[in-house]
Order: structure tokens, then C-alpha cells, then sequence
């Protein structure tokens, strides 16, 4: 087979188009009075890649354990993916302080084994999974609302809505 040299100018550039059938377009190109066609196919982008459909969010507020001067909670906000984080590294995410000054020398990474990521839930309780035995062990003396940061899930892949976290009930006055 005898090799053919093509100069550059003489190629075009193919012209691609999204429908919802396969379309085959013909690219004719030249040289020196001798056509070369070449066919390709292209299929729909909406067949080929799916849409990304909306997950549900969860809204989270982060109420600080002392109030400021002027008496009001600071606040941190965040939101997330149903079902798809702990709040332990929703908080860490966003940097928003999870542990007292004992905590942060001595938790134990989100092992569930140290108990010092405690948070309260306020409001949303719903929106998150039930207590894990780890909790029922370390939390048997302390309120329902109390969680440990590391064992709670937000959200279960369906649901949404807001989420209120008191950081470190054990500080409140």
C-alpha cells in the first residue's frame, strides 16, 4: 500500500451533533483531485451520559457552646448529601470546632471509642440514624439528644431538611 501524504490544511474539522438517534456525517476530504470520505457516528449525549439527578441536601446549623458578649450563640452553617457523611467530618469539612481542650489531645479520630465528640441535637433528630450501641454505651447517663459526633449519620440517601447542633453540650450554662 503506497503511503499518501495529506497536508494539514486539507483537513476539516469534524462537525459534531447531539440528537436522539445515531446521526452519521461524512467528512470529505482532498487531495490533489482524489476525495477520501470518512464516516463516524455519534450518539446522543443524553443516552450516552445520564443526567445528574438533585440528591437531597441536609441543612445543618452549628450552635456555639458560649454566648458572645452581646448574649447571642455564634453560629457556623453548613449542608451536605443525605446519607453520605458522619457530622464528625461534616464539622471537620468546615472547619467547625467539635472538640474541648481534652478532646483535641485525646479523641480518638472517629473510632467511636473515646466519647469526647459529643454534640446535642436541638432540632432534626429525624434526619438522622438511630443510636448506635457505641453511643448507648457511652451516652447511657446523658439525654436522648445527646450524640456522639463520629457515630451519626446525616440524612439516609432520601430525606431533607435542617439539622440544629448544639457543639459541646457538656459547656452549656
Amino acid at each position: 500500500m503506497a503511503a499518501m501524504n495529506i497536508p494539514s490544511s486539507a483537513f476539516c474539522q469534524p462537525e459534531f451533533s447531539f440528537s436522539n438517534t445515531i446521526s452519521r456525517k461524512p467528512i470529505t476530504l482532498t487531495n490533489k483531485n482524489r476525495p477520501i470520505c470518512i464516516s463516524y457516528a455519534t450518539t446522543s449525549a443524553q443516552e450516552s451520559i445520564p443526567a445528574p439527578s438533585e440528591k437531597p441536601q441536609i441543612e445543618l446549623q452549628f450552635v456555639g457552646p458560649k454566648p458572645l458578649e452581646d448574649g447571642k450563640y455564634p453560629v457556623d452553617k453548613a449542608s451536605a448529601v443525605s446519607g453520605e457523611k458522619l457530622l464528625r467530618n461534616i464539622m471537620s469539612d468546615n472547619k467547625i470546632e467539635l472538640y474541648g481542650a481534652y478532646g483535641k489531645v485525646m479523641n480518638c479520630g472517629g473510632g467511636g471509642s473515646c466519647g469526647t465528640c459529643v454534640v446535642e441535637i436541638i432540632d432534626g433528630k429525624d434526619l438522622l440514624n438511630e443510636r448506635t450501641n457505641t453511643e448507648l454505651r457511652y451516652l447511657k447517663k446523658k439525654p436522648e439528644s445527646w450524640r456522639l459526633a463520629c457515630q451519626t449519620i446525616v440524612g439516609n440517601k432520601e430525606n431533607s431538611g435542617k439539622v440544629v447542633v448544639q457543639r459541646l453540650p457538656q459547656w452549656k450554662k
